[in-house]
């Protein structure tokens, strides 16, 4: 077996964490593995002024995935939701490590999204919370903004911005907990497929790659997060309108919960679908035909006009 493996990364805070945290999962159920991360720069931490939804569905695992294609690192830890649908012909995704909480959260100077005066402004580089922001306060003004966790949360306390919705999980990760003002409720902030879990990325024919990540791959997440991107990709893969999606395992059984928006918030579908957790796929499939009978094509063509 392969003793050592160079695994691919971002270089930020935040996604060293991650990668280290999959890194310290590899080496428990392989011991005497070592693992090198190398560092790698992405198109999106590049540019760090373009909002995320109009410069490409690839810019945080473009370059990773290239390395990985070349044979200059042997496996890549990505954050899932960053990971399109559709991945270049050679590459897979081996194993997903276990879900954290996979909603928003908002940080603001201590209120409550409810207790936000109207006219406050929320800082969020998706066009997806933006939607979802508008179906609950539409007297609430969503302003672009970029960077890292901590240059957001910086934004809020100077005063830029009222208050930020992030991923709950960037936030543990990072031991900021403490910085939550409030858990966003899950039926009017559904989060991105893929969101608070992490994927680890290899190629199609390394076999003895696949056996050394396989023992990691968390089963209840990997069932959920099989159904969130087959809905995905059944919608059209790469679409900028505000989709959400989100699987759920309880014992065997696997519910499916969908929202897709017009971009501006204006028009909003939701459906849901369960399965066993044998068919996860055909699931995602099924849910999103429901969406497309409901007539949500006319919510993607809007936002490809954008």
């Amino acid at each position: 077996m392969k003793r050592k493996i160079i695994v691919g990364s971002r270089g930020s805070r935040l996604a060293l964490i991650q990668t280290g945290s999959v890194t310290d999962l590899l080496k428990r159920a392989n011991p005497g593995l070592e693992t090198e991360i190398k560092k790698i720069v992405t198109t999106g931490d590049r540019d760090r002024h373009s909002g995320l939804d109009r410069i490409g569905v690839d810019i945080f695992v473009k370059e990773i995935e290239e390395a990985l294609l070349e044979g200059r690192i042997d496996i890549a830890v990505h954050s899932l939701k960053d990971v399109p649908t559709e991945i270049p012909e050679g590459l897979r995704i081996l194993a997903v490590t276990e879900r954290l909480d996979p909603g928003d959260v908002l940080i603001s100077r201590g209120q409550r999204l409810a207790e936000l005066a109207p006219g406050s402004r929320i800082g969020t580089d998706s066009l997806r919370r933006t939607a979802q922001l508008a179906g609950c306060r539409p007297d609430l003004l969503a302003c672009p903004v970029r960077g890292n966790i901590e240059t957001r949360l910086r934004r809020v306390a100077n005063g830029e911005v009222d208050g930020v919705i992030l991923a709950a999980a960037g936030l543990i990760r990072l031991g900021l907990q403490h910085k939550i003002t409030e858990y966003l409720p899950l039926d009017s902030f559904l989060p991105a497929a893929g969101q608070g879990a992490l994927a680890i990325e290899g190629r199609h024919n390394d076999e003895k790659i696949a056996n050394i990540i396989s023992p990691i791959n968390h089963l209840p997440t990997w069932w959920s997060i099989t159904a969130e991107r087959a809905f995905l990709e059944a919608l059209g893969a790469g679409c900028r309108a505000p989709i959400a999606v989100l699987g759920t395992v309880d014992n065997t059984s696997l519910k499916l919960d969908a929202m897709v928006a017009s971009p501006d918030g204006s028009e909003v579908q939701r459906a849901s679908a369960e399965d066993n957790t044998s068919s996860p796929q055909s699931l995602g499939i099924r849910l999103a035909q429901k969406l497309l009978a409901m007539g949500v094509g006319k919510l993607l063509r809007e936002a490809t006009t954008l």
